[in-house]
């Protein structure tokens, strides 16, 4: 433990070097940076963040063997049955792409410096992120690293770094303490996970001082989305996308902004070359998904985290039969609601409670102009009536079906007892409309009987109450172990 603790203060101290240029570039960062002078007081700003506790039981972040995407790969080409090629143009970056099953209509693109590569980040070079429902990566021009986040379905996201020289055995190594600087915090819901930011970035990319940041997520109105980012298509009206901050001397003559007045957006110097990408522009379909699935990812991790950190606080680990048989009435009354809070707030996310509008968009032009949207939409698991979860509206909002499809995930599976029943009850109690509260009032008694159809067809291992109340309604429902091999009952 002391190695670690002073590897983590000579890393510190190396990265307080150049406060000069991160400052603002990581959330987190910027937080413990501040007493980047003395380490100590550094790492307690960390501490106070929830990292160093996940590193210990019941989490053990850094010990506990993983089952991510990533680490999953890394197996098969420790054995043999997996290869990375590499491209000399772009490096192994297709190549992870397609053994991670990510397509690169996924591409969206920022030029923001938001990024530990963030000296080869620019208008003129942005950096590309593409991602699939578990697996982020992030590829910059002239880089020497693909950055990668992976979420494993009891750790959360997991951090990897892959050189981008070719190598003879090239492999994915785990990032913690760089990575988790940035990625723990309040913004990621206190727990190592992914968020979007949107800023005000200059004409290189940097952070404009002094300036609010926004954290993207599916209630963030549009006016303050996306901002260091580009966006090809009509999305990008009415935000701050494909946008730089004007400098004042570039600034109509003899007006002078008020104090505390936000700097002037205006269309960017430098822009990029289309060609030097894998996929033609920066997709706005996906950046709308991806406002969503990284906090819904962070929720779920969060609500995993506190059952276990619950339970073993009361001598309830996993493994054991106390673990096993732990139910919400057999616990104290203030260990249930730190159960049930996060749950509720999964819940709630879920359900796009609070989503913020479209403002009225040709949802059907957007989708015809997306590739990203139709592949994403095709992957839907579909119920008798043809509706699935990744049905598309981007009208007013982005799905048809406002229930989030990374129900499906292994994640979502993974969340423990008693958390994942209680919110499967509270979920069947929405969908059912014995709970009208205002926070699910978005939700018309036909679009929840739809979202209720198409979990009940397409999702095995739903509880017994599920079923239950299926059987009374005579509603059909999915048997089996895996979507590809459901049957209907």
């Amino acid at each position: 433990m002391a190695e670690r603790r002073a590897l983590f203060r000579r890393r510190l101290a190396k990265a307080a070097a150049r406060l000069p240029l991160l400052a603002g570039l990581a959330i987190v960062g910027t937080i413990a940076l501040r007493d980047a002078g003395d380490p100590a007081r550094a790492q307690i700003a960390v501490q106070n963040q929830g990292y160093v506790p996940f590193s210990d039981a019941p989490i053990n972040y850094r010990t506990r063997p993983l089952t991510d995407p990533v680490a999953l790969l890394q197996k098969r080409l420790d054995e043999g049955k997996a290869h990375l090629t590499f491209d000399e143009k772009r490096g192994y970056l297709g190549s992870v792409l397609k053994l991670l099953d990510i397509p690169e209509a996924s591409q969206t693109l920022v030029f923001s410096k938001t990024s530990f590569q963030f000296t080869k980040i620019s208008p003129d070079h942005p950096r590309a992120l593409y991602y699939n429902d578990d697996v982020y990566v992030g590829s910059v021009h002239d880089g020497k690293t693909v950055e990668i986040v992976s979420f494993d379905p009891m750790q959360g996201a997991v951090f990897y770094l892959l050189d981008d020289q070719k190598a003879e055995k090239p492999t994915f190594q785990r990032a913690e303490l760089d990575c988790t600087q940035c990625h723990i915090a309040a913004s990621t819901r206190g727990v190592p996970g992914v968020l979007l930011r949107s800023v005000y970035a200059s004409q290189t990319g940097a952070l404009t001082p002094r300036t609010p940041q926004h954290i993207t997520d599916q209630k963030s109105p549009l006016k303050d989305r996306w901002g260091g980012w580009y966006i090809s298509g009509p999305l990008a009206g009415n935000t701050m996308a494909n946008a730089a901050v004007i400098p004042a001397a570039d600034q109509q003559s003899g007006v002078v902004p008020p104090t505390g007045s936000l700097p002037t957006l205006g269309a960017v110097a430098k822009p990029y070359d289309r060609s030097a990408y894998l996929a033609p522009g920066s997709d706005g379909v996906a950046l709308l998904v991806l406002a969503h699935q990284t906090q819904m990812h962070n929720l779920i991790t969060l609500t995993n985290y506190q059952t276990r950190l619950t339970l073993h606080a009361l001598g309830k680990d996993e493994g054991t039969p106390a673990y096993a048989q732990a139910t919400l009435a057999s616990l104290p009354e203030d260990a249930r609601e730190k159960i049930t809070k996060p749950s509720e707030q999964l819940l709630r996310y879920l359900l796009f409670s609070g989503e913020a509008s479209l403002g009225g968009q040709d949802g059907a032009k957007l989708l015809a102009s997306s590739a990203f949207a139709r592949g994403f939409a095709a992957q839907g698991l579909r119920d008798s009536h043809k509706r699935s979860l990744r049905d598309f509206d981007l009208s007013t909002r982005t799905f048809r079906n406002p229930c989030s499809y990374l129900i499906y995930s292994s994640a979502f599976d993974a969340i423990p007892e008693p958390a994942k029943g209680y919110i499967y009850h509270r979920l069947l109690e929405v969908l059912t409309g014995q709970d009208q509260s205002p926070d699910f009032a978005h939700l018309s008694t036909d679009e929840r009987a739809a979202i209720l159809s198409i979990l009940l067809e397409t999702k095995p291992g739903l509880p017994a109450e599920w079923r239950a109340y299926a059987q009374a309604h005579k509603l059909r429902v999915a048997t089996g172990h895996t979507p590809s091999q459901r049957h209907f009952s």
